[in-house]
């Protein structure tokens, strides 16, 4: 499985580009954004998308959406990334749906890592939502 990046310039221009690849991330914190791309990676999230927040709102540098198969698994990506946030220095994370886990959100302040159920995260299309001022590409991995 391979991570998928939705890269956006400041002109608005986004695409989808394979994990590895240069990403421009805001200034704070490339580090928490690695850990949080290399936890999701081990435990096994599907169509994980990485989208540049910085110059279109103040709430985050990068928002990260991934998909489990089932509650448990979308729990387990969960639980496993908190522990990663918290590993990379991060104490003040505020998490909300862990006990339902269709939608569990993980904001760390410079990186919200979104992770749903697929039929959740395809009613909701927060890749749309963010991305709305440019269509996506598909670039093969």
């Amino acid at each position: 499985m391979s991570a998928l990046t939705l890269q956006s310039d400041h002109g608005g221009t986004a695409r989808r580009a394979v994990k590895g690849e240069a990403l421009p991330v805001g200034k704070p914190s490339p580090s928490l954004l690695n850990a949080v791309l290399a936890c999701l990676e081990d435990a096994k999230a599907e169509d994980v998308v990485s989208i540049n927040l910085t110059d279109k709102t103040p709430i985050a540098d990068q928002m990260v959406i991934a998909s489990g198969r089932s509650q448990r698994h979308v729990g387990a990506i969960a639980d496993q990334l908190l522990d990663a946030v918290k590993q990379a220095g991060y104490r003040d994370i505020r998490v909300e749906g862990l006990p339902s886990c269709d939608w569990v959100l993980i904001d760390s302040g410079d990186v919200v890592v979104h992770v749903f159920r697929p039929e959740v995260r395809s009613f909701y299309n927060l890749e749309k939502l963010w991305s709305a001022d440019a269509p996506l590409e598909n670039v093969a991995v």
